[in-house]
């Protein structure tokens, strides 16, 4: 038997309540997911996840993914789905299988495409438990043909929490009669409870970074990280480092684990963001072009593939056979170190 799970429609995230699905889904549909001391806040418009956190003893809730309630409280992409495409696309075109193609440039920093298509659609929820929803949604080749896009996808995206904390699962298939070039990536912020990212340590795995443009669009080079300011391999002070990064060149465990952490060394507290070997690159950003809350919390974007692959395709962009199956998983977990 399914358990009970939380619904709120344009509800404050103190004023959540039980009740039950309908078909109608806004940008300000929302669920609550628990287990334990754990919250997560999600959203099928989109995927999104909205946030995390942490109920201490008195009832004193712990941010750990600086999160919103209500689709018009969203800043700087909170905890976008990046699919099929995350990043920017140079000029929004890319080749594909010797044929070309237009994306539409919805990018504010110059004429590019970004992010892909599915942030701002409504999803099916189509499992929920207490502690677990299952999205997903489907993209139909004659309906993106039209915007530089002419591939049907299936895709599901998975939240769920348990003792080790909160876990995004992705599952991308090809659902058409052509390969398709495809994309995954996921825009999370973190917070270690300051009041500026500044005053936080991070260490990003990656050996290598993109080099950017003025308009943030690779010009074709990855950079290795070794000596400079941005080798942050391990745990370096953010400070006034405006970072907007792609790191590539990941370090991994003897699992094919790739972990990228934030970490508060006055109180100790940790959040690491671990990927699996489907996570081919890594955005870290720190917020500064968000007008009325810059610097507040710190980007930690695990993607399958590297800003403009699609451009790039030894940047891990996957292509997909038809009917062939896609997926990955990323970990949230917080910790206290002593």
């Amino acid at each position: 038997m399914r358990k009970n799970y939380t619904l709120v429609r344009a509800q404050p995230v103190s004023m959540l309540y039980s009740g039950p699905m309908t078909n109608t889904t806004t940008p300000d549909t929302e669920l609550m997911l628990s287990f334990g001391n754990q919250r997560a806040v999600v959203s099928p418009w989109g995927a999104s996840l909205r946030r995390y956190f942490l109920i201490e003893a008195g009832g004193k809730e712990v941010d750990i993914v600086w999160g919103y309630s209500g689709g018009s409280q969203k800043k700087g992409g909170q905890g976008d789905v990046l699919i099929p495409f995350p990043g920017r696309i140079a000029g929004g075109r890319y080749t594909f299988d010797g044929e070309n193609f237009q994306l539409e440039r919805n990018d504010k920093e110059g004429p590019n495409a970004i992010h892909g298509f599915v942030r701002t659609l409504p999803w099916r929820v189509s499992r929920a438990e207490a502690n677990c929803v299952l999205f997903d949604i489907h993209l139909e080749a004659e309906q993106y043909g039209s915007k530089g896009y002419p591939f049907s996808l299936t895709i599901q995206v998975t939240y769920g929490l348990d003792d080790k904390g909160l876990s995004c699962l992705f599952d991308v298939r090809n659902a058409g009669t052509r390969p398709a070039p495809v994309g995954v990536g996921f825009h999370p912020y973190f917070t270690v409870g300051t009041t500026l990212i500044d005053e936080a340590e991070a260490r990003i795995p990656g050996a290598g970074f993109l080099e950017f443009n003025g308009k943030l669009v690779p010009t074709g080079t990855v950079l290795p990280a070794a000596g400079t300011e941005w080798d942050c391999r391990v745990f370096r002070r953010i400070g006034q480092k405006r970072f907007n990064h792609c790191y590539m060149q990941l370090d991994r465990d003897a699992e094919g684990m790739a972990t990228a952490s934030l970490r508060h060394a006055g109180s100790g507290r940790v959040i690491d963001v671990t990927m699996d070997r489907s996570f081919s690159a890594i955005v870290v950003y720190t917020g500064d072009a968000i007008a009325d809350a810059p610097r507040r919390a710190f980007a930690i974007e695990p993607m399958t593939c590297a800003s403009d692959a699609f451009n790039h395709s030894e940047w891990g962009l996957k292509r997909l056979s038809p009917g062939e199956h896609f997926s990955g998983r990323y970990t949230i977990h917080h910790r206290i170190e002593v």
